[in-house]
């Protein structure tokens, strides 16, 4: 595996793959690799000749009151991670390198990405989306692989890219959980025992929405309230957001059917945010 640090290198080494005819999954990330992290450089090398993983914690799409100081780190058993993965770059930027002096030039897609995560994390989609636009133009791959635990970001990617025509293709990959449901993510290791068996509400309240809906009720009002009162329950819980939403556009949907997504995000202990989705057909 080779590590690339500058931009300029990453491009070079891209465009002679190109050239000698090979095709480029690209897997971005923010590192702290979990087994959900492994599965998506799994599925970019079923789909491309080699694959290439960034490892970049993006400040932009960090407010000032969030976690960018004490987001997990750990570089050395990253690399190891990816090199069992046979990656063939780590691509690890620098911030100076990623926005330099006298940076100024934003991507902002608007409207899919005002609700759910972005009623409550002013800016955080254009710090994204403006990252995976430098890294697409950066890495040049033919296909770049994002997991769907981060549905409303995936939704906007693909947004960009639409827009934007980036002769690139975007494949979800499914949510990896834990035994007891809870969805991978970096930011469980913020979790001491009592708060990990607490954020457990949002696997059940899926599977208890999609028991409801099973019985028959596809109302997203009463869906909402029984919901609601379940999560209640939960003493340590703070509710973001409950939220049925069409798939594409992720705009609120009254009646569930096959593209209805439900998504949601609490704040466990007044300090770890956590969100999950699902189908509920």
């Amino acid at each position: 595996m080779k590590l690339i640090q500058s931009p300029g290198e990453m491009t070079r080494w891209s465009k002679k793959q190109i050239k000698n005819g090979n095709s480029i999954g690209f897997v971005p990330t923010m590192g702290f690799f979990h087994e959900g992290h492994l599965s998506l450089m799994r599925q970019a090398a079923k789909s491309a000749d080699c694959v290439v993983v960034s490892l970049f914690v993006n400040p932009t799409q960090f407010g000032p009151n969030e976690d960018f100081a004490k987001y997990p780190r750990n570089f050395e058993r990253d690399t190891d991670l990816a090199k069992n993965e046979n990656v063939a770059v780590l691509f690890a930027p620098k911030p100076e390198d990623m926005y330099p002096d006298g940076f100024q030039t934003y991507v902002s897609v608007n409207d899919i990405s005002t609700g759910l995560c972005g009623a409550s994390r002013t800016g955080h989609f254009t710090g994204v989306t403006t990252v995976v636009a430098k890294l697409l133009n950066i890495v040049q791959p033919d296909i770049a692989v994002f997991g769907q635990k981060d549905f409303q970001q995936l939704a906007v990617i693909r947004r960009m890219v639409k827009d934007l025509h980036m002769d690139v293709q975007i494949l979800g990959h499914p949510i990896v959980r834990e035994s007891d449901g809870l969805a991978k993510s970096s930011r469980n290791t913020y979790l001491d025992q009592n708060d990990r068996e607490t954020s457990l509400c949002l696997y059940r309240s899926l599977q208890l929405a999609r028991e409801q809906v099973k019985a028959g009720t596809r109302d997203t009002v009463e869906l909402d309230e029984r919901l609601k009162k379940f999560l209640g329950q939960y003493g340590k819980v703070s509710l973001d957001y409950i939220s049925f939403v069409d798939q594409v556009n992720l705009l609120p949907v009254n009646v569930v059917d096959e593209d209805t997504v439900l998504a949601l995000a609490v704040l466990v202990d007044n300090k770890v945010r956590l969100i999950d989705n699902g189908f509920l057909l």
